[in-house]
């Protein structure tokens, strides 16, 4: 599954309603809702947790994956080490990073991409993407309307 910052996942972009996620992915394995009344739909076989915002007409707008086969740029990043993937995406000019620590996991965040790469043991062990916005107008960037 190849991310493609900014746009989403594989086939899913964000921007997507329920339904158009469901159209590609089918029914998730289980839907939920986290503590903000957000949608959340698991598919347990991808390893994929998509987010759907209550306040944006349940468009999805976040993801997160610890699925194996994700690439970004054509490049496998999850069990790699953090050196690796940072090198890759400093070729694509993605350089500037905030750092966090929470026990055994470092998070790697790019606000402009606004994706978050988790490591533990010095290994990318899972990703998180979600919709940026576009400064000129302060709202989400919708890439499927």
């Amino acid at each position: 599954m190849e991310i493609k910052l900014k746009y989403g996942i594989a086939n899913l972009l964000f921007g997507m309603k329920t339904n158009d996620v469901e159209q590609c992915l089918g029914k998730p394995d289980k839907k939920t809702t986290d503590d903000d009344k957000n949608t959340i739909y698991i598919y347990t076989n991808l390893k994929l947790k998509l987010t759907f915002y209550i306040d944006e007409e349940l468009r999805f707008g976040y993801f997160a994956t610890t699925n194996p086969s994700v690439t970004i740029f054509n490049v496998s990043v999850i069990s790699k080490p953090i050196s690796l993937v940072m090198k890759e995406l400093e070729n694509h000019k993605i350089t500037k990073w905030e750092t966090s620590e929470d026990e055994n996991y470092v998070y790697y965040f790019n606000e402009s991409n606004w994706i978050t790469l988790q490591t533990e043991f010095d290994e990318v062990v899972r990703v998180e993407i979600g919709a940026v916005f576009n400064e000129k107008e302060d709202e989400f960037d919708w890439k499927y309307l």
